[in-house]
């Protein structure tokens, strides 16, 4: 056994609650809750709920799904943390939460150390999105206007210390340019506002402006992964448009408590990894925007520790004050 499963052993039997190895034998006996931190019906809810269906179809036992919304996924995140180490209770975490992790001074948890990775489930980019009468046609116009006037090209986003307003911060300090943030309560206000001609320009995740793109009302300039996004294959990534490198994608994956035992934690692992070979699960990501992809627990926490590492930099980069 490892250490870390020896000391939360011990813990556990100090506190009264079975042998960690004990709790990994037929497990699970019982319905799982897996909490997510946004609102219900969101993208994180519809991503728990098509991933914990399956998953509870292969387990014998239902993955409960429980939205805990508040503070940007904290609240959710620091149920978890704190829960019993006995896979019965886990985190659907976003790329939000290794945003958090960069931009809190103090968290009630260790983004990493208290928690054991899963597996991921999902990645998606986000979309530089114009209004449809805007005379730019694509994003190097917007950095030419940013660099002869430095600070007066403004963007939206869904908020101060969002991963689209750290994508925008990126983009700009790789562009070497000046931006001016915009931050609205959300990314619907964000939408409102460049309909309404404040902003010409704002970072959006696909399911936020997809409808209003193939409304005809807006158009999308630029895609924040790596390669082109298939929903929208025309449109060129922000690397094709001069800044080589750029790469922002959020992502989801689940995470249990520190010391689960890797028998669980292996089994837990196995089953996201067989939910996201399910055709409709597949479909349901790709209806958000999003890639199904899997991991192993120790690429995810790599990935996490990664994210930290890069958000960190672009907010000391950025001045953006810490929370």
């Amino acid at each position: 056994m490892h250490r870390r499963q020896i000391l939360a052993a011990c813990g556990a039997a100090a506190l009264g609650w079975p042998a960690l190895p004990a709790l990994a034998q037929g497990y699970p006996e019982r319905a799982i809750k897996l909490y997510q931190g946004f609102a219900p019906g969101g993208n994180a809810d519809a991503i728990a709920r098509a991933v914990g269906l399956e998953m509870g179809k292969a387990l014998g036992q239902p993955v409960v799904v429980e939205a805990q919304s508040g503070a940007g996924g904290t609240i959710a995140a620091t149920t978890v943390a704190r829960a019993k180490p006995d896979g019965y209770t886990l985190l659907l975490a976003t790329g939000g939460h290794a945003v958090a992790g960069a931009l809190y001074n103090t968290l009630p948890y260790k983004s990493v150390a208290d928690f054991e990775m899963v597996s991921t489930v999902t990645f998606f980019p986000f979309l530089v999105v114009v209004n449809a009468s805007s005379k730019v046609q694509g994003l190097r116009e917007v950095l030419a206007s940013a660099l002869a006037a430095p600070g007066t090209v403004a963007y939206g986003t869904a908020g101060v210390g969002s991963t689209h307003h750290l994508a925008g911060e990126l983009l700009a300090k790789m562009a070497r340019v000046s931006l001016m943030h915009v931050p609205y309560r959300g990314d619907a206000a964000s939408l409102t506002a460049l309909l309404g001609g404040e902003v010409p320009f704002i970072i959006a995740p696909p399911t936020a402006v997809m409808s209003n793109i193939q409304a005809g009302k807006l158009r999308a300039i630029a895609t924040t992964g790596p390669q082109r996004w298939p929903g929208l294959p025309h449109v060129p990534t922000v690397a094709e448009q001069g800044v080589a490198g750029y790469d922002v994608r959020s992502w989801a994956g689940l995470l249990a408590p520190a010391g689960t035992p890797r028998l669980v934690v292996d089994r837990l692992n196995a089953e996201v990894l067989r939910a996201l070979q399910a055709p409709a699960v597949r479909q349901r990501l790709e209806d958000m925007g999003g890639e199904a992809r899997g991991s192993t627990p120790e690429e995810m926490k790599a990935m996490v520790s990664h994210e930290i590492d890069k958000w960190q930099q672009v907010v000391a980069d950025a001045k953006i004050p810490k929370q």
